[in-house]
């Protein structure tokens, strides 16, 4: 691990022990019987609905071929694999003990109900800007799921994080407990916006830098990256080929592709599945907001001159897309004609600073995840090589998107394929 890193863990573990008499020791909140169905209202269990499915709680608490919200999702950090906890009412191995009271303090402060410290990979630094309202819906919500007996493995983290204390620190650094307040000068659609955006839908832990001890950087939104993929900059929707506006930036949110700019693909895709069920008018907000947090629009950059092996390295892409891609993404492609799709050269995998997201969406395509129709793509890590892949990039990015070259394609689908193994 780079020094620096050291550095600051070592100082947040003298934060953490100044820090120590508040935090290590929290008190366990006392189980309770789990509470019947007929406890919570069906209006309360609706709202609750569209509060989890605000906050994609499902897709982090479901492992590949579990039952929801039973855990034990694998989520890859800088500093080991974290594994998602089971939400389900179970009382061994779930929340079915747990009363509302220990509920709040989970999503408000990061601490269980038997008083041990939260991983931040729970964004409770943005639940807790949540209202109390919300939080007694998600818990209704969530009590009235069926039970499943799911314990999650143990966190594979390095040495000095597997003691939880030191968290602690982490918390005097990042948490500020307490729920979101309107700016009286914003519209209410515009505060309900920041409300989504800031406290469920804790965009920012995706979409922002995060520094060498996981904290958010500031500016939020500048992007991120997640599981390998690249989430672009919410700050920068104006500086694409085509600029985005609201109207277009809810569409894409609300059914997870753009007819102007592209399709959800990656982490992202889930994501825009849980908000396809939320109300218009919620997905109507998050653009709203979202748009209001734009730089000035600037001219894209020109396509730089192509080297000789460049050259050769697209010529190679364009046959291998001609085979491999060309019936589908064709200009001359019946499905390109069929419901406004996108155009490649608009797609902000093409356009992006970095390859990676069309490495991963031709490495592992786009799956048919729900039966609703969706975007869908085979994928092709067992069709094509990565020198085959970072050509067909090669070629996509200079004759489809008009962008200047990326450099060490093919290292970096090695790089992606390894990892994705892995």
């Amino acid at each position: 691990m780079k020094t620096k890193t050291w550095i600051w863990i070592a100082g947040v573990l003298v934060a953490g022990s100044a820090a120590a008499a508040a935090w290590m020791i929290q008190p366990a909140i006392a189980p309770i019987q789990p509470p019947s169905p007929n406890d919570f209202t069906s209006d309360s269990i609706a709202r609750g609905a569209r509060v989890v499915a605000q906050g994609d709680c499902m897709v982090c608490h479901t492992a590949a071929g579990g039952a929801p919200y039973a855990g034990s999702l694998p989520l890859r950090t800088p500093f080991g694999t974290i594994y998602t906890t089971n939400i389900t009412p179970d009382t061994a191995t779930g929340i079915g003990n747990w009363s509302l009271a220990a509920f709040t303090r989970a999503l408000r402060h990061g601490v269980a109900r038997d008083g041990h410290l939260l991983y931040p990979a729970f964004p409770y630094i943005h639940y807790t800007r949540m209202s109390s309202a919300d939080i007694s819906d998600a818990y209704a919500y969530l009590m009235t799921r069926t039970p499943v007996v799911s314990r999650a493995p143990d966190n594979d983290l390095l040495l000095p994080l597997r003691f939880r204390p030191m968290l602690a620190g982490w918390n005097l650094l990042y948490l500020r407990p307490g729920p979101l307040q309107d700016d009286p000068t914003q519209s209410q659609e515009w505060n309900r916006g920041r409300y989504l955006v800031d406290g469920a839908g804790h965009c920012a832990s995706c979409h922002s830098t995060l520094d060498p001890i996981g904290g958010e950087r500031s500016p939020a939104f500048s992007g991120g990256n997640i599981d390998g993929w690249d989430a672009p900059a919410l700050t920068a929707l104006l500086q694409t080929p085509k600029p985005w506006n609201r109207d277009q930036l809810a569409h894409y949110l609300r059914h997870g592709w753009s007819p102007e700019h592209g399709a959800a693909a990656g982490p992202m895709g889930p994501v825009a599945h849980s908000l396809s069920q939320v109300p218009e008018a919620d997905t109507n907000a998050i653009a709203t907001y979202i748009m209001s947090l734009q730089k000035p629009a600037t001219n894209p950059a020109p396509a730089a001159a192509s080297t000789s092996t460049d050259a050769a390295r697209v010529q190679q892409g364009a046959i291998l897309f001609a085979g491999a891609c060309a019936s589908c993404h064709g200009t001359a492609a019946p499905m390109m004609a069929a419901g406004g799709r996108p155009s490649l050269a608009l797609s902000s995998a093409v356009t992006g600073d970095k390859p990676d997201n069309l490495i991963q969406i031709v490495l592992n395509g786009v799956p048919w995840a729900h039966p609703e129709p969706t975007t869908f793509m085979p994928p092709f890590s067992a069709v094509l090589t990565d020198t085959q892949i970072a050509s067909i990039a090669a070629y996509v990015r200079a004759d489809i998107g008009k962008r200047p070259a990326w450099s060490d394609v093919e290292q970096r689908a090695t790089k992606i394929r390894k990892e994705n193994q892995q």
